[in-house]
């Protein structure tokens, strides 16, 4: 066996020997489910050494240097159909490995301390390893079929961990939202591929981009088509998305694997993946443009109205990946992997802090109820909160790096990918194809960046700033600060480890204009463009350097105004009456995004009860007329019959002998006529 093989088996394989190992002695072994830290450092391990793999391949690796396949053995031969379980060591695949990994690893670290007082806890870090095992195929895979299984495999993952309290409804309904809606955009992928194998008979990345004069523009427009339609579920983006905010049922190590280093990124590495394929359908390009911008304004609005701590997470995540999806569109592929990986950075972050003060909120009503107070009040609401700096410096530290970070102050590391996408949707409006539209939607890029600025702020100052809300709110729970305490530190360590790489992620890509104007000479500081520039086919940014700064500084202007406004409003923790006063000025619109546009209700009406009626007004009587009766009928023929042959089995013997006479006769009498 090769380097390169052994490396790969144990990036794919230590993951899967972690949920074997925990899944199988868990169920098997009372005793070593009570072996927390041991289960806890075995999963926990077989995700670090899988980062520090991908960081010696990534060492190894230069830009330039070609892909290497490690091809393990055949899976599929069937017909023309030949698919191997091979696996890609690209300049793509080690960018998304690596975030998988490294974030993936330190949300394993968090769980062994958020996680500590669960019965589940074998039975958690088996599904996360799992989690890893499947995101991993998807990223590494050197075909379609196997990216797919990986595609899959984190959308059951999703659906175990996200209903994994399953004794509470909710949680095990917004589990069964989360499997069905990605189902619908899976079967889109499906179809894509069953073309794209028709097309050029393989699904190896391979033959397939190297064989794209094969496919005629009209399969060109539908492929694409397909494929972003299963971006939209698995990345949720409109109208697939209302599935991801429900997701923050499960436990917050869960929200933070599925928003910053798995699940959703799987569209925006797929759609990179083929980005050759892509550019030529400039059509789907303006699509994904649109539907990425509408997701994010929208998500961004409804962000404002949230309470729940997790739930502006979530709707922050919609809207941060609608913001991919506009670079996508605009031909910023490099740009939308660039917000990938810092988003991941600073998303971790943030819902890892979430937890941190929800683990801290669960032991203040805990421990009011061990004094025999009758207190109950949801630990994910905000308006609870307040004053926790005081109490959780750490936590708060960190949560505002990565608040800074998301809303694009420089140097933190959301300004430089968040700064590169809007500079791809305004040079897309420069181009000859669409330019009015791509201008509408970097408008909207900065009226989404300002709302981000806005809300993410309001979420920390009401959640640390001001006093603490709960023994305001509540009487009964008077003296409650006592309670209030800083999480263990291997929970806090992964949140400094998130923070630092929000402040510096950035710099692996600062724009080449800002060197050039300062030394008068062309530079290539971009490393990250340098090094995805073999595979993503990036539209060149067409305008001048004194038009780029213009840009970043007005992009800089408005955050910084949401910055302030959100500080005016809300920077003493109060709370109430700042959304009274946004409630007010903004009337019935500020209700319509408050009721998520009542999505949900809009499909529970148009697709959930008119499938339920269908069901059963014409399924269940097909079942029971149809299915069941023609069941029914050949068992009841069978009995009609056996109820009149059963005279024939008397048991008299001489009415045996009375019917071999008249059977003899019968054939006596064909032979014979």
């Amino acid at each position: 066996m090769d380097l390169p093989t052994a490396l790969i088996c144990l990036i794919i394989g230590l993951p899967l020997a972690g949920f074997l190992i925990n899944g199988i002695l868990g169920l098997a072994s009372e005793e070593y489910r009570e072996r927390k830290t041991l289960i806890g450092t075995l999963s926990t391990a077989a995700v670090f050494i899988p980062f520090f793999i991908s960081c010696y391949l990534f060492l190894v690796t230069s830009s330039d240097a070609s892909a290497v396949v490690v091809t393990l053995f055949t899976w599929i031969d069937v017909g023309t159909l030949t698919v191997d379980i091979a696996y890609r060591i690209d300049q793509l695949s080690l960018v998304m490995a690596l975030v998988v990994t490294g974030v993936g690893a330190f949300i394993h670290l968090y769980s062994m301390g958020y996680m500590a007082h669960d019965e589940g806890y074998w039975k958690f870090f088996a599904y996360l390893n799992l989690f890893i095992f499947a995101m991993l195929n998807l990223v590494l895979g050197n075909n379609l079929l196997l990216l797919f299984l990986g595609w899959e495999g984190v959308g059951l993952c999703s659906y175990l961990l996200i209903g994994f309290w399953y004794t509470d409804m909710a949680k095990s309904v917004a589990a069964k939202k989360a499997f069905i809606y990605n189902r619908v955009g899976d079967f889109a992928f499906l179809v894509a591929m069953f073309m794209v194998f028709q097309t050029v008979g393989s699904l190896d990345f391979d033959v397939i981009l190297g064989n794209l004069e094969a496919f005629s523009s009209e399969y060109l427009f539908w492929i694409g088509l397909l494929m972003f339609i299963g971006a939209t579920g698995k990345s949720a983006q409109i109208p697939l998305f209302v599935w991801l905010p429900d997701a923050m049922a499960g436990p917050t190590p869960v929200s933070a694997l599925i928003h910053a280093a798995t699940m959703v990124t799987s569209g925006i590495y797929l759609i990179t993946r083929l980005s050759d394929m892509f550019v030529l359908t400039p059509e789907v390009m303006l699509i994904i443009a649109v539907i990425g911008g509408l997701t994010a304004i929208v998500a961004a609005t409804i962000a404002i109205t949230q309470n729940d701590i997790k739930r502006v997470l979530a709707y922050s995540t919609v809207s941060q990946l609608g913001y991919m999806f506009l670079a996508l569109g605009a031909g910023g592929f490099t740009a939308a992997m660039f917000h990938l990986v810092t988003h991941a950075f600073f998303k971790a972050c943030l819902f890892l802090g979430s937890g941190s003060v929800i683990h801290t909120m669960e032991h203040v009503e805990h421990g009011l109820h061990k004094e025999g107070k009758d207190v109950h009040f949801d630990p994910q609401d905000m308006r609870f909160m307040g004053g926790l700096k005081e109490y959780m410096p750490s936590t708060y530290k960190t949560f505002l790096i990565a608040t800074i970070a998301i809303a694009g102050i420089p140097p933190l590391a959301g300004f430089f990918s968040k700064d590169e996408i809007l500079m791809h949707a305004f040079s897309a409006g420069l181009g000859e194809y669409a330019g009015a539209m791509y201008f509408i939607l970097w408008g909207v890029g900065i009226v989404t960046a300002f709302l981000t600025a806005f809300y993410m702020f309001r979420l920390t100052f009401a959640t640390f700033h001001g006093s603490f809300k709960l023994p305001e709110k509540l009487p009964e729970a008077a003296g409650a600060e006592r309670h209030l305490h800083e999480s263990p530190s291997n929970m806090t360590i992964p949140l400094w480890v998130l923070a630092v790489a929000s402040i510096v992620g950035g710099f692996i890509g600062i724009p080449n204009f800002i060197v050039e104007t300062f030394t008068g000479q062309p530079a290539n500081v971009n490393l990250l463009h340098q090094w995805l520039e073999p595979i993503a086919a990036d539209y060149p940014i067409v305008m001048g350097k004194a038009l780029e700064w213009v840009l970043m500084a007005l992009a800089v202007a408005i955050a910084a105004t949401a910055v302030y406004v959100a500080f005016k409003m809300y920077g003493h923790g109060q709370q109430d009456e700042s959304d009274a006063k946004l409630a007010q000025r903004f009337g019935g619109l500020y209700q319509v995004w408050k009721e998520k546009y009542n999505l949900d209700e809009f499909y529970e009406g148009l697709v959930i009860n008119p499938t339920v009626r269908f069901s059963e007004r014409v399924l269940a009587v097909f079942d029971m007329k149809v299915v069941d009766g023609t069941v029914n009928g050949v068992a009841g023929t069978v009995r009609l019959f056996g109820s009149l042959f059963r005279y024939i089995q008397s048991g008299v013997v001489s009415n045996y002998a009375l019917f071999l006479v008249i059977g003899v006769i019968l054939v006596l009498w064909m032979v014979v006529f």
